[in-house]
């Protein structure tokens, strides 16, 4: 089908407008506008861009995606909570249906003092001049669609000194086919407070759609902020996503990236540090088969002196999938002190699957620590002729192997649901590619 994606999306907006939560307010109509004009001007980027130089969208382009339609209570929504989260986190959990909050599906514990936990329409409906500071315009164009068409998500605010002892789940499920969800979810941390949040997207198999989210995170001096991200979205799902975090003094962010489903996925990970002292941790897992495409961009700016961070990722690639890593650390003039390492490494278990990896350092300080790397290879001969002159079957010794690589990621989720969730997943999701 041939379709103009500029004017698509223009004519969808005007289609939805009137109904998107927060429509009367006009500082938000405002800050819509200016997203929809910024997508008009620049549309989606090509292969000539250079930050999108490995990823196509040709695919994605040939689907007319429409906002997806306000959910209900979703009996195909509520049979699928169960087999894709334990239920240990039940506990705090936000269910979103097509993108929008669903309070049947959702479980809420009494939160502790100081923790104020919304659905963003909810918010816009009820105190929307919480919300003004945070919705920033976004600058690329998927996040400028993300801005004009954002009708729900998560608002988290933890007060000063405020903590989130269990962990927060979100979960996003994709049942309608053809729609666009564009989910912004928003976590602010004031001084000294602690949270740690699950972003789960998930969706039914043989619908194509696509997820279009934006996440952002407000760490204020010495809050302490761990974010983890599960994609596991329906094979022909196409998801783009940004999680943007800004931090001030002595904060810590942890940053945890799950990669396992969907036709094409793009992932734009990154924090800023806006004061001294700042500490950032981004980890990351992606395993593609098939013909999937994965593509992870991180940036991690150290703006400010005596900053640290580590970066660690890894890929698995089978078939004909073909992934991207990027990650760029930036250390400004005068962010003495900084150390930051940063490693991507990729086990390749098939002679067609393709891995564009760069990482990069840009540093315009002296004194500083910096080093980064990157590997490509394939299964040691050596380890699986070992595995294989104990007894183990080769197919066995090879899961093995990829099993004990992925493990080093997800070994470093401190959250124990999670980490056994991600076990179980794991050697199902290898068959497959």
């Amino acid at each position: 089908m041939n379709i103009d994606p500029r004017q698509h999306y223009l004519a969808d907006f005007e289609r939805v407008a009137g109904i998107l939560p927060g429509a009367r307010l006009p500082w938000l109509a405002r800050m819509r506008t200016r997203a929809l004009e910024a997508f008009a001007e620049r549309g989606f980027p090509t292969r000539r861009d250079e930050e999108w130089k490995y990823t196509s969208l040709a695919a994605f382009e040939k689907h007319a995606f429409r906002a997806a339609p306000q959910a209900g209570f979703d009996a195909e929504a509520a049979a699928m909570i169960s087999s894709f989260m334990p239920e240990k986190d039940a506990g705090r959990l936000l269910v979103f249906v097509n993108g929008r909050h669903v309070p049947a599906l959702s479980s809420i514990a009494r939160l502790p003092e100081g923790v104020v936990l919304e659905s963003l329409a909810g918010m816009l409906e009820s105190m929307p001049h919480a919300l003004e500071p945070y919705l920033a315009d976004a600058d690329s164009a998927f996040g400028a669609l993300n801005t004009a068409f954002m009708a729900d998500g998560a608002y988290l605010h933890l007060r000063r000194g405020a903590a989130l002892e269990e962990a927060l789940h979100l979960l996003f499920i994709a049942t309608e086919a053809g729609s666009a969800i564009h989910a912004r979810n928003l976590i602010v941390a004031e001084e000294g407070a602690q949270a740690s949040v699950i972003e789960h997207y998930v969706g039914l198999e043989g619908r194509t759609y696509f997820t279009n989210a934006v996440t952002r995170i407000f760490a204020a001096p010495n809050a302490h902020v761990e974010h983890h991200k599960l994609q596991q979205e329906a094979g022909d799902a196409f998801h783009v996503a940004g999680i943007h975090a800004i931090q001030q003094r002595d904060s810590r962010l942890a940053s945890h990236s799950f990669t396992l489903g969907g036709a094409l996925t793009r992932n734009d990970i990154g924090t800023a540090f806006d004061a001294s002292g700042c500490e950032a941790v981004l980890n990351g897992l992606y395993l593609a088969g098939g013909h999937q495409h994965v593509d992870n961009h991180t940036y991690i700016d150290h703006r400010q002196p005596h900053g640290t961070s580590r970066e660690n990722y890894r890929g698995v690639l089978d078939g004909e999938a073909h992934a991207v890593f990027n990650g760029k650390v930036i250390v400004r003039p005068g962010a003495q002190k900084t150390d930051a390492h940063q490693i991507n490494r990729n086990l390749l278990l098939s002679r067609d699957a393709e891995i564009d990896t760069k990482p990069q350092l840009e540093i315009f300080a002296d004194d500083v620590k910096c080093n980064h790397g990157a590997t490509v290879g394939r299964l040691d001969e050596g380890q699986l002729f070992y595995l294989r002159s104990r007894g183990i079957e080769e197919a066995a010794a090879r899961n093995l192997l990829v099993h004990a690589f992925a493990r080093d990621v997800i070994e470093r989720v401190r959250i124990a649901s999670l980490r056994t969730r991600l076990e179980q997943i794991l050697p199902t999701r290898l068959k497959e590619a």
